[in-house]
C-alpha cells in the first residue's frame, strides 16, 4: 500500500493491491470470527471449504474443521464389551484427526487459523452441539442433494441442521451454481491440533 498526497489540501491518496484488502478492515456488518467447517471427507464436503475460506480470509476468523465419527455399538450385530468400543471410539476420532490435517493440506489457508475438532455421535446433533460448544457465528456445510429413496435413508444432515444449529448456515450444494473462483492450493501455515 502506497499514500501519496493528494492534490485536495487535508487529504490523501491510497494506492492498494489485492494483498493490502486483506489487510484494510471490513466495513461489513457481519462479525465472524468462528466458522465450523464440518466434512465426512468427501468431494462434496470439500467444496464447503472452498466457500469457507473467503470468509476467513475477509473476517480473519478461525476456521473449525470438525468430523463427526457416528457412535456404533454394535457392529454386524456383535457386541463388543465397553472397554473395547472406547478403544475402537478413540481410535476412529484419531483417525479422522489425522484426516482433518490432511485436507487442510489440501487447501490455500495461508495465516488462516485451522482448528481441528472430533466429536463422536450422531452427525447433524453433534455439529450443532460443537457450533454451541465453540461459540460458532457460521457453519458452512455441503450437501449432496439426494432425493427420493437416497434421501430416505441416508437423510439429510444439512436439513437437520437448520433446525438444530445455533448460529447461521450457509448449505453448499454439490451440483449447483458457483459464485466463487477457484484458486491454487498452497499449504497450511498454522494449524492447531
Amino acid at each position: 500500500m502506497k499514500i501519496k498526497p493528494s492534490k485536495l489540501p487535508g487529504s490523501v491518496v491510497m494506492e492498494v493491491t489485492d494483498s493490502d484488502c486483506l489487510s484494510i478492515p471490513s466495513m461489513s456488518p457481519f462479525k465472524l470470527k468462528k466458522i465450523v467447517v464440518p466434512t465426512d471427507f468427501s468431494d462434496c464436503s470439500k467444496k464447503e471449504l472452498r466457500y469457507a475460506i473467503p470468509f476467513a480470509k475477509q473476517f480473519n476468523a478461525t476456521l473449525i474443521l470438525l468430523h463427526v465419527v457416528p457412535r456404533h455399538s454394535a457392529i454386524d450385530g456383535e457386541t463388543f464389551p465397553v472397554d473395547c468400543e472406547l478403544t475402537v471410539e478413540k481410535d476412529l476420532r484419531e483417525n479422522a484427526r489425522r484426516k482433518l490435517i490432511d485436507l487442510a493440506k489440501e487447501f490455500p489457508l495461508h495465516e488462516i487459523p485451522v482448528q481441528i475438532e472430533t466429536c463422536l455421535g450422531a452427525t447433524g446433533f453433534e455439529i450443532a452441539e460443537e457450533a454451541r460448544k465453540l461459540e460458532a457465528d457460521l457453519i458452512v456445510i455441503s450437501t449432496h442433494g439426494r432425493t427420493g429413496r437416497a434421501h430416505a435413508l441416508a437423510g439429510s444432515v444439512a436439513e437437520n441442521l437448520v433446525q438444530l444449529a445455533p448460529c447461521p448456515l450457509l448449505v453448499v450444494r454439490e451440483h449447483e451454481h458457483e459464485f466463487i473462483q477457484v484458486g491454487t492450493a498452497n499449504p497450511v501455515s498454522r494449524v492447531a491440533t
